[in-house]
């Protein structure tokens, strides 16, 4: 451990709890109805941290890269379920999504460790690959949703597109590229502000962690470069998954639930 890294111990987690209570009672004081989802909120973060963290000693003291891929594999899995259900509607979505969080994932990941940019070490591989798969998740989710909307509010645009001879892909591309926009704006957004609104995360820990600022930045450079990669690769592979199955066989848009 760092020489003057303060990290909370147990009773300092348990006094931080008053922070909830303090959202809770917000939550309740304005009748917001949220008061039970925030509190169990709370309460499960709680379990599948310390759930996750005592994996991880694991994964980290004995697994070493195959391990931390594996992991990798999971998150994968698991964030192609949660933004497919962003994007309920199209069909498939929850397959469109994996193959987007997959791809860009894969493509990153694998990128930053072949280019040497990051060590195969477990501890290193599944951080950074947690935060690609978040941002993928992220972008994912947007695309899909997007795309939903758009596939049912411009039907009859798309249907006249197809009436001119269009081939479904042609005459999906302007939605598509809708999809697409919408979804990196986030990811533009938080790289033009970076350091100036807030100092995110890989650079926070870094330095609370006693890295000298200038080192922290580098790695939060190429944090914030993977992000945007992933966030590209992501939305356009699922908005392409996705639209393949927007289209039946004769390429007649299919009807979509609101």
């Amino acid at each position: 451990m760092a020489e003057g890294l303060s990290v909370p111990d147990w009773p300092g987690v348990a006094a931080s709890l008053l922070l909830v209570c303090v959202a809770a009672l917000i939550a309740y004081r304005q009748q917001l109805k949220l008061t039970r989802e925030l509190l169990i909120a709370a309460a499960r973060a709680a379990v599948q941290l310390v759930a996750v963290g005592a994996v991880l000693l694991v994964l980290f003291r004995h697994t070493g890269l195959p391990g931390a891929l594996g992991w990798v594999a999971l998150m994968v899995l698991v964030a192609g379920q949660v933004a497919g259900r962003r994007g309920a509607g199209v069909p498939h979505s929850i397959r469109a999504a994996t193959v987007g969080v997959a791809v860009s994932t894969a493509v990153t990941l694998g990128a930053l460790i072949v280019l040497g940019v990051i060590a195969t070490q477990a501890r290193v591989v599944v951080p950074v690959g947690g935060m690609i798969v978040a941002g993928a998740m992220q972008a994912t989710g947007i695309a899909l949703r997007r795309v939903h909307e758009d596939a049912r509010t411009a039907r009859a645009a798309v249907e006249s597109r197809l009436c001119l001879g269009l081939p479904a892909r042609q005459a999906f591309l302007p939605y598509r590229r809708s999809a697409l926009r919408t979804a990196l704006v986030p990811a533009i957004d938080s790289t033009k502000v970076v350091g100036l609104i807030s100092l995110p995360g890989a650079m926070t820990g870094l330095i609370l962690a006693g890295v000298e600022p200038l080192t922290a930045i580098r790695y939060q450079i190429v944090v914030m470069y993977m992000m945007l990669a992933a966030a590209a690769l992501a939305a356009l592979a699922a908005a392409r998954v996705a639209e393949r199955w927007l289209f039946d066989d004769a390429q007649r848009l299919i009807s979509l639930p609101a």
